[in-house]
């Protein structure tokens, strides 16, 4: 089949493909999604949980009411905690934010996420085309030419390709990916709260968990949850860790029992640290955003969040394209766009890693560095802040762009 030709098409129907389309049809111009699985297909993981308060923002100004539904529907925790091989370094307490304001981050899981952003495309009547899994394209000086599996030609004048790590868009442009992966594994366990008896409403890290052989372990409440990251050494045999029946060996350990029958999902990572060589094509008709552009590791929640201005950026981009009056101009647009956020994502990448180090670096100076940070934090309390801030790599974003992640 043919279709009519569209000034636009988001391929990947995941949550950063899902916020291109909104923001597309928010400056008025015809898009349609395509996506590679069928309808009501089941997207497998633990995925984001945390919304920082510029995406949420964001959504709400493509699709208003969109980022207040999105607050309103998850949870803000009150209180962080950080602890140093079993002795607590670190607290903070915050005020609950106004009603009228977004407040400074939502948790949320991602399954949630998505069912709101397809609230919004469905209520938008951006049309949606399932089992479009793409296999070849053509790009040319004026247009791209897009076939899919099913044989379906499409033509476009520009592609957000948001359709994720391994990226079709992005291997059809030629465009490699460039960076590295940690070196040890990461298990990702998510359990549904007791509604009867919940644990406090905390963010908790420990570094070096005493009943976990000095394992850092991570506790992040989300609405209806909680998810567990626990850290393991590069010698770990991870099968004794990962799985169900594994993770229900040492869970118990960190928390109380009820929640090793309470686990809906376990992932095990090797975080890989990557960028994509550029965000478009030599002919600048094609832009990558999200996990097809990027993938860091999760310290300081910066893959959704970096995504959704991907996304915004790649839709104003696409509008100021078309409204251009030269070929120069067209260019200047999506090229602005291209290096803006990929600056964004060399910065998120290397923040990462400045989490992964502080975090479990092995060097005899950083080592040193932790323990006493930890052991004079009871004095000088911004030595606990350093502790706690640290796992999450730098609060402040990277310069000269036009949001913050």
């Amino acid at each position: 089949m043919t279709h009519p030709p569209h000034a636009a098409l988001v391929v990947g129907a995941g949550p950063v493909g899902l916020t291109a389309a909104l923001a597309l049809h928010h400056l008025g111009i015809p898009v349609a999604i395509l996506e590679a699985a069928s309808e009501g297909r089941q997207r497998p993981g633990s995925r984001a949980i945390y919304l920082h308060n510029k995406t949420l923002e964001l959504l709400e100004t493509i699709s208003p009411g969109l980022g207040f539904t999105m607050a309103r529907h998850g949870i803000i925790w009150p209180v962080k905690r950080t602890w140093f091989r079993g002795r607590q370094v670190y607290v903070r307490h915050y005020p609950t934010p106004p009603p009228d304001r977004l407040p400074p981050f939502t948790s949320l899981p991602q399954v949630e996420i998505e069912r709101y952003l397809w609230d919004a495309v469905h209520a938008a009547e951006i049309p949606v085309y399932w089992e479009q899994n793409v296999k070849a394209l053509d790009i040319g000086a004026e247009a791209i030419e897009l076939t899919t599996a099913t044989g379906d030609h499409w033509r476009a004048s520009y592609v957000i390709g948001a359709d994720g790590a391994h990226s079709e868009v992005r291997h059809q442009a030629q465009i490699g990916m460039e960076g590295s992966r940690s070196a040890n594994t990461f298990i990702v366990v998510d359990v549904t709260e007791d509604p009867d008896n919940p644990l406090p409403l905390e963010r908790v890290f420990h570094y070096e968990h005493p009943a976990m052989e000095g394992r850092n372990v991570l506790f992040v409440p989300f609405a209806g949850g909680w998810r567990i990251d626990l850290q393991l050494y590069t010698a770990d045999d991870v099968e004794t860790f990962a799985g169900l029946s594994g993770v229900r060996q040492w869970l118990p350990r960190v928390m109380p029992a009820k929640y090793a029958e309470r686990i809906t999902w376990v992932s095990t990572y090797q975080f890989l640290q990557v960028v994509a060589e550029s965000f478009t094509d030599r002919s600048h008709r094609i832009l990558l955003v999200g996990e097809a552009a990027h993938l860091f590791a999760p310290f300081g929640a910066r893959g959704f969040n970096s995504g959704v201005p991907d996304a915004v950026l790649a839709a104003r981009a696409v509008a100021a394209a078309l409204s251009s009056a030269t070929e120069d101009e067209r260019v200047a647009a999506i090229h602005s766009f291209a290096e803006e956020r990929h600056r964004a994502a060399q910065y998120n990448r290397d923040a990462a890693g400045i989490a992964l180090e502080h975090i479990q670096g092995e060097s005899v100076g950083m080592r040193t560095k932790r323990a006493v940070g930890a052991l004079l934090s009871p004095v000088w309390p911004e030595f606990g802040r350093w502790l706690d801030e640290g796992p999450y790599g730098p609060r402040s974003g990277p310069p000269g762009v036009s949001t913050k992640y």
